[in-house]
């Protein structure tokens, strides 16, 4: 496991762009972002392979394809990923939380694969 720390985040009017940033505290072969919609099933937002600086494959949700990018720091030995969210709409609001594993394997985009978890911080999205 790795400790995340996590900023960026908070409110916006719809079509508008937000950040948020995941530092993990050792290596992670994987980071990225799941959300908690009230009253909907947790759902993984974007994934990337982070072992390497450059590079490396990347899992998006449909419902943000095209809207959302995930990067990570090109500086090797700093393991932290960023998320631009771009064209913001109110059904992206909730609870975005930093995910990291230091495992290989497993489906991308599910939650149970992942063994490192951050606070979670809250986007929410006016219409």
């Amino acid at each position: 496991q790795v400790h995340l720390v996590e900023s960026g985040g908070g409110s916006v009017e719809a079509g508008g762009s937000l950040r948020l940033t995941c530092s993990a505290s050792g290596v992670a072969v994987r980071m990225g972002w799941f959300r908690q919609i009230p009253n909907k099933k947790r759902e993984g937002v974007a994934i990337k392979w982070t072992l390497r600086a450059t590079g490396g494959a990347i899992a998006y949700a449909d419902s943000v394809k095209g809207r959302f990018d995930i990067y990570r720091d090109r500086d090797p030995d700093n393991y932290t990923v960023y998320l631009e969210m771009k064209n913001l709409k109110p059904e992206d609001t909730g609870m975005y939380v930093c995910a990291a594993t230091t495992d290989h394997g497993g489906v991308w985009l599910d939650s149970s694969n992942y063994n490192s978890w951050g606070r979670g911080t809250q986007i929410t999205v006016s219409s």
